[in-house]
């Protein structure tokens, strides 16, 4: 673990997997300690790793003002990260509600990015939300699951209003690929990592302004890849599909099988992907002009 302050004087920490080129690694949640992420599925053998622990969250510590966990207010969180690593440019890779940090990031701060991998990635700070009849279309693909029955009950009864955590629990198989040891080891550490004050403020109002988001993300001279999984819900692939087109070099990567944490589904697969695609926003970085 290594920590730095962010402007407001909160220690913030992060956590170095693997060597090479860094690769800056924002945890969703929202506001999850990204000790979730483990090594991404072997990724930390392509590049190094820096996970951030998000004001509040896992080794960092708790800011003196609860209202800076609004999403748009840890953008600067992000920069002072970048410029204690000594980076002029940074690779970032944003998982799930980070999504919508990384792009309020990128808009803000577009010459300080190298590329964006956005990984199952939330987008409302592009205005795109992921609705009932999405978890409905993906939830439909796991009917021959043995807990489908009872998971899919208990999706009815949040849906109807239900905040029960029992029910949570229950819907938790849909977002994995495969309902395996791996994904219920992963699934029960949720509670325990998340800052649920935290994750509550995180979408606060005010933190998103998609039609300005959008004509900054327009004008990003920088590469983007979307990765989605094929069973999950948030994206579905079809709506990430949509997503790509806010951006004017950016392509959509469905991993076959996959739910909301694809490097736990397919971690071969996952890697090699991301990796491909970093080599690619490298060799484009260093082409002149």
């Amino acid at each position: 673990m290594q920590t730095f302050d962010a402007p407001d004087g909160t220690r913030l920490a992060y956590h170095v997997r693997g060597g090479g080129e860094p690769l800056i690694c924002l945890p969703g949640g929202p506001m999850r300690a990204s000790a979730y992420l483990g090594d991404l599925g072997g990724l930390a053998e392509h590049r190094r790793l820096i996970l951030l622990d998000l004001r509040g969250t896992g080794d960092s510590a708790l800011p003196a003002d609860p209202a800076t966990y609004r999403c748009d207010r840890q953008i600067a969180d992000v920069e002072a990260l970048r410029e204690h690593l000594g980076l002029a440019r940074c690779d970032i890779l944003a998982h799930s509600a980070a999504g919508d940090l990384a792009l309020l990031h990128a808009a803000r701060h577009p010459h300080r990015v190298n590329s964006l991998t956005l990984v199952t990635a939330r987008a409302r700070a592009l205005g795109v939300d992921f609705t009932e009849e999405h978890r409905r279309e993906a939830a439909a693909l796991r009917a021959g699951e043995p807990w489908f029955a009872s998971a899919y009950s208990a999706y009815e009864r949040i849906w109807s209003g239900s905040d029960a955590d029992a029910d949570w629990d229950a819907v938790a198989p849909f977002f994995y690929g495969r309902w395996d040891a791996t994904a219920r080891a992963h699934a029960a550490a949720d509670l325990d990592q998340t800052n649920l004050e935290a994750a509550d403020l995180y979408p606060s109002p005010g933190a998103f302004d998609p039609a300005r988001t959008r004509a900054a993300l327009a004008e990003l001279d920088l590469p983007v890849l979307l990765l989605a999984g094929e069973r999950d819900s948030g994206p579905r692939p079809r709506v990430a599909a949509d997503v790509v087109k806010y951006f004017r070099h950016a392509r959509l990567h469905v991993q076959p099988d996959a739910g909301h944490f694809p490097w736990l589904d397919d971690p071969a697969a996952f890697s090699e992907t991301v990796a491909a695609f970093l080599r690619g926003a490298a060799c484009r970085a260093s082409e002149p002009g």
